[in-house]
C-alpha cells in the first residue's frame, strides 16, 4: 500500500506578514493568501487527489476551499492538524520576545525543542499528534493522493519526524514552508519518504 501526501500551508496572513505567531489563534487570510488559496485550487485541477483533510483553523479551512471546489470535494477536518499553541508568544514576533527576556529567547534559537516559548505546547508532543494524524490519513487512503492543509511549525515537527531528524533542528533543516506551497510525501507501508519540498503553486506573497 503506497498512499501520497500531499502537504500545504495555508495562505498568507497578516501576522504572518509581521513574523507574527499566529498558532492556535484564528486569524485571517490577507488578500494576498486568498489569491494563493486560489492558486493551490488552479494547482489541483491539474493534479488531482482522491481527498483533502485540513487543521480546524480558518485559515486552514478557507485555503482548501478552492482545491476542494475545484474536485467536487468535502474537506475532513482533524483537530490534530491545528498549529502548535505558542503561549505567551502568541501574536508577537520573536524580536519583541527578546526585548522582554532575552535569555529565554536565545535558548529558543539554541533548540526551540529544548527551550519552547512559555507556556507553549511541548513540541515533541505536537510532532507525535501530528505524526499520528498522518499516519491515520494514510491508512485512510491506501493507494490514493491526499491533500493534507496544516501550519509551517507542526508540518517542520512533523516531517523531522518522520524522517529521522533530530526534532530541535526544524527550525535550521526546515526554515520556512511556503504559504500555499506543496511538499509530497510518500508512506509505504509505514514508511515515509520525501519525493519534494515546498513547491510553489503560483506567484509567492
Amino acid at each position: 500500500m503506497t498512499t501520497t501526501l500531499l502537504l500545504a500551508r495555508h495562505g498568507q496572513t497578516a501576522w504572518h506578514t509581521e513574523n507574527r505567531y499566529a498558532g492556535i489563534s484564528d486569524v485571517a487570510l490577507t488578500d494576498t493568501g486568498v489569491a494563493q488559496a486560489e492558486a493551490l485550487g488552479h494547482w489541483a485541477a491539474t493534479h488531482p487527489v482522491d481527498a483533502i483533510w485540513t487543521s480546524p483553523l480558518s485559515r486552514a479551512i478557507i485555503t482548501a476551499t478552492p482545491a476542494a471546489q475545484a474536485l467536487n470535494l468535502t474537506p475532513h477536518t482533524e483537530p490534530a492538524l491545528r498549529e502548535c499553541d505558542f503561549g505567551v508568544v502568541e501574536g508577537r514576533t520573536l524580536a519583541e520576545f527578546e526585548a522582554e527576556n532575552p535569555e529565554a529567547a536565545e535558548a529558543f534559537r539554541a533548540d526551540p525543542v529544548a527551550h519552547p516559548f512559555p507556556e507553549s505546547e511541548d513540541p515533541t508532543a505536537a510532532a507525535a499528534r501530528g505524526t499520528a494524524a498522518l499516519r491515520r490519513i494514510a491508512a485512510a487512503h491506501p493507494d490514493q493522493r491526499v491533500l493534507i492543509v496544516a501550519h509551517n511549525t507542526l508540518f517542520r515537527l512533523v516531517l523531522c519526524r518522520v524522517l529521522g531528524i533530530p526534532l530541535g533542528e526544524y527550525r535550521r533543516v526546515f526554515p520556512r514552508l511556503r504559504n500555499a506551497a506543496v511538499s509530497e510525501l510518500r508512506v509505504q507501508e509505514g514508511v515515509f519518504a520525501l519525493l519534494s519540498l515546498n513547491v510553489p503553486c503560483g506567484d509567492e506573497g
